[in-house]
């Protein structure tokens, strides 16, 4: 039965109570199969995942609670109803502990045990959906939806994964766009705290005085327009994380704030003199290089050494060209899938371009230039017409200029092939037969091109 309110399967050893209430409820629409004893129930189930299991607690083999046990094990998202014709309070309570949805008394009446039935599969309903909205969130904000298989990422993920079940301080380093929001986030999801708030605050979006507000809140006429006590960002994530993005440009007086927060865990709000205690998690992320900061006096060195616990480096997309084919593909389906248009792929000549250009915006910038390349493109593949002019330009005229720097032309050329070697080897932490596979040339050419150049893993990390 294809359109059927659910799979039943009903357990009891009289034949004639059998019957009638498997009749009833295939009536009601029920697909419905039935059982007359423990062992052949268990081996009905093992043929077939019912929905809803209703079972007679003495059955002439061994009890309904056999089998109660047995699916809690084997099958816990079969929702288990017990019958009794002797039911007592602790027999009920018992069945509760193992794991039945529900207990019920003969003789049973035909509505409560159809209300039983419909609300075991309502419940049901809901754990999937819950299974399958946790599946969204690991594919959003899990680390597999961080693309990568270079080793610098590979170093990431595994830091990632060390420190997410812990609640030390995460200082995430790298330049626009690499997408240190996406590991916080990911750092967030995979820890005990993903059920509780994430909260970001972009500190280099608001004022200074603003900014203090926004984190720590304020009370009722605490400055002109403050109207009303607000809770700030720290407190709505209590019990969960708070990522502070581009923490380099918080002033002198709001970082001896923010060093309180980290070493107490707790703060007033701007203007108020009640002292809020919180339990959350700090994840911070700059671009500017903090260490040099502190040494002209930008940042305070007793702040920086307090959040630079542990330090995830989010490398530019330039430094992980091997990436760049799975970015572009992965953000491709998204498109495809967001536009609505068909499309094959992307021809070899474009990711080859893509590859030599240095995205200054890094993922990011590579992101755009996909949505554009689906958005404008006239067939069922992008090409390097496809490309934005700041590509090409680049390449075209910058590569050329760059690399020259007063040599010859033979050296010129050789310049921007050693550092294509370079990328590559790198982006396969060295891994001489996939960067051949990767180059598109055997690994005795490899070999040859790595001896003329003088590449090797010890001179290029010197």
């Amino acid at each position: 039965m294809k359109n059927s309110l659910g799979s039943l399967l009903i357990v009891d050893d009289d034949r004639h109570i059998l019957e009638a209430m498997a009749d009833y409820l295939r009536r009601l629409g029920y697909r419905t199969e039935t059982a007359g004893n423990c062992h052949s129930a268990i081996e009905r189930m093992q043929e077939f995942p019912f929905e809803c299991v209703v079972c007679d607690v003495n059955l002439p083999d061994q009890d309904g609670f056999h089998l109660l046990e047995w699916a809690s094990k084997n099958q816990p998202e079969t929702a288990i109803i017990m019958l009794t014709g002797y039911g007592t309070i602790e027999s009920a309570v018992e069945a509760i502990r193992i794991g039945a949805f529900d207990y019920l008394t003969k003789p049973v009446i035909d509505d409560e045990l159809n209300l039983s039935i419909q609300r075991a599969l309502g419940q049901r309903k809901i754990v999937e959906e819950n299974k399958h909205l946790k599946a969204q969130l690991d594919q959003k904000y899990g680390l597999g939806n961080i693309i990568g298989r270079d080793y610098k990422m590979s170093k990431m993920f595994d830091l990632i994964e060390s420190v997410a079940e812990t609640r030390t301080t995460v200082l995430i380093l790298g330049e626009n766009g690499t997408g240190k929001t996406m590991t916080a986030r990911s750092i967030h999801h995979l820890s005990d705290r993903r059920d509780k708030p994430f909260v970001e605050v972009a500190c280099g979006a608001l004022p200074d005085s603003l900014l203090e507000s926004e984190l720590f809140g304020h009370v009722q006429g605490a400055f002109t327009g403050a109207s009303h006590d607000k809770m700030g960002k720290f407190l709505q994530a209590d019990g969960g994380t708070i990522f502070l993005d581009e923490i380099a440009t918080a002033s002198q007086q709001l970082q001896v704030k923010l060093l309180r927060v980290l070493q107490d865990r707790e703060f007033e709000p701007v203007g108020g003199t009640k002292t809020h205690k919180v339990d959350c998690r700090l994840v911070l992320a700059t671009n500017e290089n903090l260490e040099q900061m502190v040494a002209e006096g930008k940042f305070r060195q007793d702040l920086y050494y307090r959040i630079n616990v542990i330090s995830l480096t989010q490398p530019p997309l330039r430094e992980r060209v091997g990436d760049i084919p799975l970015l572009a593909e992965h953000y491709l389906q998204h498109f495809i899938e967001q536009v609505g248009k068909q499309m094959e792929g992307i021809d070899d000549e474009a990711i080859q371009l893509m590859q030599r250009y240095s995205w200054p915006g890094n993922v990011r910038e590579l992101v755009n230039v996909i949505e554009r390349a689906v958005v404008l493109a006239n067939s069922k593949r992008i090409t390097v017409n496809d490309l934005p002019d700041s590509i090409h330009k680049q390449i075209d005229a910058g590569n050329v200029a760059a690399h020259f720097a007063g040599n010859n032309l033979k050296s010129a050329l050789a310049n921007p092939e050693r550092q294509i070697l370079i990328e590559a080897l790198e982006a396969h932490g060295w891994n001489r037969q996939q960067t051949a596979k990767m180059l598109g040339v055997n690994r005795t050419t490899l070999y040859k091109k790595m001896k003329k150049f003088e590449i090797t893993f010890e001179k290029c990390h010197n």
